[in-house]
């Protein structure tokens, strides 16, 4: 159902007339994140600059019973931005400020709509910076990373956003701002900070947020090795965890896609090359010396054909760019890619990279393949073209086999992306309907009213498009009735 004029009327005297979008152009803009699998327009984009202004915006929401989807820069990759029922995209990237940067106590306090890097760049002058990193953080906000629980390369050592979140600002969905944690966290009562961290926008907005900061590392090595297979680099991998390093980052990327990274910036790969793996090391200078040696027997014994140690921090960003750059480099090769990001036992690497081919073979498909190695999190990019219909439907079909897979073999469905609306049918693999009842139990607790992004991570007996919610193109394929 649209949104009332004098609603719309409003909404612009509580953030000004030029932030409340509602053409049809501009609506087309916030139609899907980053997941452009399922499209669906919001009634109106609103861009609020600060607290007082989304807690204003979500009691005039609350009192009308209008959804709101928080959003920042729409680099999420399971359509958690998307607007599934319709209602408010709430746009948070006007709240970028760094509020403070805390040496001592090594803390930054900041907007949710400032960008993942922004901060370490804050705090680089400190010798401090902000571990997390997912491969969009030049764009991504602390506030994306806070719904989604990003990681990033360095999750293998540092853990996650949630162990680097010690307090936020939330507006809950009927306007009230409450405090979560704080500058330094206590174990005392419930932990709801915990329990909001990685809620996907579900329970509430976050506003600004109080990040602990870590001092950068006295050395840093980081290895590029090229083998003859995917399978034969998977090993290596599992035998430098077992030989007890624990490295900063354990990259894997197939042939396809080192190819493709080649094409775009001519780095000088070696295109012969069945796999390439970064592997970076940090800590004191002692340790690392020991460390490298451990690296450098564990991928000798699995046949390396070639290995490269970066010399200084310009050969350790290039090295970098091979991997970061690898998804934008995909689309030389279709327009279109979907990206997975389900978690496996890293012992299971090796079988996962042969029945993934065996998925791409059956349904016909091209999947390049892109993993965070040392923790077992997949990244499969399906690359398809949107026009065709039938290539899409064998799509969305090989995404949900990869997903069972993973789940099969021991693994879960997501290890950063979130479920959103890409993972929700498949929840019930994962999670007993008690399990489900119970996050139901918690996310009625907080928004009784469903108005906080509705549709989203725990799926409901309602079919598609009930209850105002927009038919996916997803749930059109995979389920009956829509």
């Amino acid at each position: 159902m649209p949104i009332d004029a004098s609603i719309e009327t409003r909404l612009r005297s509580i953030v000004g007339d030029k932030y409340v979008l509602s053409s049809a152009v501009d609506l087309a803009v916030y139609e899907c994140d980053a997941e452009t699998l399922d499209i669906a327009t919001p009634d109106l984009v609103v861009l609020p600059k600060s607290t007082d202004e989304v807690a204003a915006v979500m009691a005039l929401a609350y009192e009308h019973r209008i959804p709101v989807s928080a959003r920042g820069a729409g680099t999420g990759l399971s359509g958690g931005a998307t607007t599934v029922m319709g209602g408010i995209s709430l746009v948070l990237s006007r709240m970028n400020k760094i509020l403070s940067i805390d040496a001592v106590d090594r803390v930054a306090v900041v907007q949710v709509g400032a960008t993942n890097v922004s901060v370490s760049e804050a705090a680089q002058r400190h010798s401090l910076y902000f571990a997390p990193d997912p491969s969009s953080q030049a764009a991504s906000t602390i506030g994306g990373n806070i719904a989604e629980n990003s990681g990033g390369p360095h999750t293998l050592k540092y853990g996650m956003t949630t162990n680097h979140v010690m307090g936020l600002k939330v507006v809950l969905s009927n306007g009230e701002v409450i405090t979560l944690g704080g500058r330094s966290r206590t174990k005392e009562g419930l932990d709801l900070l915990g329990v909001f961290i990685g809620s996907e926008g579900t329970i509430g907005i976050a506003t600004e947020a109080i990040l602990k900061l870590i001092p950068r590392a006295q050395a840093v090595e980081t290895m590029l090795a090229y083998f003859n297979t995917v399978e034969a680099a998977g090993q290596a991998v599992s035998d430098v965890i077992a030989s007890g390093v624990v490295p900063a980052a354990m990259e894997l990327v197939d042939q396809l896609t080192l190819n493709a990274v080649e094409d775009s910036w001519h780095m000088g790969l070696d295109r012969s090359a069945g796999a390439l793996l970064i592997i970076e090391l940090d800590g004191p200078r002692t340790g690392i010396t020991i460390q490298r040696k451990k690296v450098e027997s564990c991928i000798g014994t699995n046949n390396a054909t070639s290995v490269q140690w970066a010399n200084d921090a310009y050969e350790r960003a290039k090295i970098w760019k091979a991997r970061k750059s690898a998804f934008g480099a995909l689309g030389r090769i279709a327009p279109h890619g979907y990206v997975l990001d389900g978690v496996i036992p890293r012992s299971k690497l090796a079988l996962t990279i042969s029945e993934i081919a065996k998925i791409a073979a059956q349904y016909n498909l091209t999947i390049a393949n892109v993993y965070h190695a040392g923790d077992g999190n997949l990244h499969p990019c399906i690359l398809y073209h949107k026009d065709n219909a039938d290539e899409v439907k064998r799509v969305v079909q090989a995404g949900r086999d990869i997903l069972e897979l993973s789940v099969r073999l021991g693994g879960t469905l997501s290890g950063e992306h979130g479920i959103g609306i890409e993972k929700i049918l498949e929840m019930p693999t994962v999670f007993s309907e008690e399990s489900l009842e119970s996050m139901r139990w918690v996310k009625q607790s907080f928004d009784p009213e469903n108005i906080c992004n509705p549709g989203k991570v725990i799926p409901t007996p309602k079919s598609c498009g009930e209850s105002g919610g927009r038919p996916l193109l997803r749930h059109k394929l995979l389920t009956s009735g829509c």
